[in-house]
């Protein structure tokens, strides 16, 4: 009977681990096309001379609206107004904001939050957090999350690129795990930005969930900007360590000097 058991088990795990790589390589190329897959993009350097354990995802969709309502969505990314995804999973069950915050500030080099720090900035355009080096699975873990914007008119190209590389005997089940989570979540973030864009343009209010004043309202993970002000709660999923990685790296300013 133990046996049996085992053996339903092993199966079902297989299968499970058969339908995520299946899913995974599906998700990898969502939406893009074969040239925006090709092109060169702002972070693709910075995994250079890193591990051969490396993948890269690049997904795209149209955006019924101008630019300028879907970047606002974009900048207050992760920077006080959630993730736009699966809120239960990446934003402690906390509603991602359904407008353009009015207390998030426009952003900067050197805003901090769990994923990193934001490394490249063009306004109204695109910019890319920056994962320096963490622990994931037990392995060293790089990585790279771009966000681009273009168009004209009433009509625009959304993209996201996400990559990452990561070191260590457990490197590759790292990144497998790492590409078959994201499969789900970045696919969900990219249409969380394209439904607000084309729903609500870039409204200042929602009248179902007003603006209390708590820099933790929309986001629970923390964020800490350029300036050194603090969001969301304090000591869930730390972002100082990464203000400071920003800091080291020569982003930003000495934090000090930087909050003075």
């Amino acid at each position: 009977m133990w046996l049996n058991l085992s053996i339903v088990a092993v199966a079902a795990l297989g299968a499970v681990v058969l339908l995520l790589s299946w899913y995974a390589r599906r998700s990898d190329s969502w939406g893009a096309t074969a040239a925006e897959i090709a092109m060169r993009l702002a972070g693709d350097e910075w995994l250079e001379g890193g591990p051969p354990v490396r993948v890269c995802m690049t997904r795209a969709t149209w955006v019924d609206a101008p630019p300028e309502h879907v970047w606002p969505w974009i900048a207050q990314l992760g920077r006080g107004a959630g993730w736009y995804s699966y809120d239960r999973l990446d934003n402690g069950g906390r509603p991602s904001a359904s407008h353009i915050v009015s207390w998030i500030p426009a952003p900067r080099l050197g805003d901090a939050a769990v994923i990193g720090y934001l490394r490249h900035l063009e306004p109204s355009r695109e910019l890319a957090w920056w994962i320096g080096g963490t622990r994931f699975l037990g392995a060293r873990f790089r990585g790279v999350m771009f966000y681009r914007v273009t168009g004209e008119s009433q009509r625009c190209r959304l993209l996201v690129r996400i990559q990452s590389d990561a070191g260590g005997p457990l490197g590759r089940p790292a990144i497998w795990l790492f590409r078959s989570i994201d499969g789900f979540m970045a696919r969900r973030q990219l249409l969380g930005i394209k439904q607000r864009a084309e729903r609500y343009g870039d409204r200042s209010e929602d009248a179902e969930r007003l603006e209390t004043g708590a820099r933790d309202q929309y986001q629970l993970y923390q964020a800490v900007y350029a300036s050194g002000e603090q969001v969301g709660a304090a000591g869930r999923r730390d972002a100082a360590d990464w203000r400071r990685s920003a800091v080291d790296d020569g982003v930003l300013e000495d934090a000090e000097a930087e909050s003075a």
